[in-house]
């Protein structure tokens, strides 16, 4: 069996660290622990669920996220979404939260929507007028 196939929770857990640009005395804040324990933690093979789930919750990432993590598929997200530059790949980290981003153009589609319903509402008064005047 080859090292990407052996579900390391650990190395799982400090490359999701790294990629978020976090270093283990933060995760360490977050969790309510010590910077040795975060260590320890990431050099374990397994994790309980409930210490998994503290740790998914401070990485911003789902627990299911960190058990299927693959270093592969990272690096064909990036391969396939960026161009390379001769810049390094730590620098293609998401700079912005894809949820915040949603909702900014919910909410900007949202104004469209109420823009054009008034804008409708002027054309149906403007015509109700000109019906009247016959």
């Amino acid at each position: 069996m080859n090292s990407t196939a052996t579900p390391h929770i650990g190395r799982k857990i400090s490359r999701i660290r790294e990629l978020r640009g976090m270093k283990q005395e933060t995760l360490a804040e977050e969790l309510g622990i010590s910077q040795q324990s975060v260590s320890q933690m990431e050099q374990s093979e397994n994790l309980e669920d409930e210490k998994l789930d503290k740790v998914a919750k401070a990485l911003g990432v789902s627990k299911e996220a960190i058990k299927n993590f693959s270093e592969e598929a990272i690096l064909n997200i990036i391969g396939n979404t960026y161009h390379v530059d001769n810049s390094s790949a730590v620098n293609y980290g998401c700079t912005f939260n894809p949820i915040d981003k949603i909702i900014e153009q919910s909410d900007k589609i949202e104004e469209l929507y109420k823009k054009l319903l008034e804008a409708e509402k002027e054309k149906v008064a403007y015509l109700e007028r000109l019906l009247d005047k016959k």
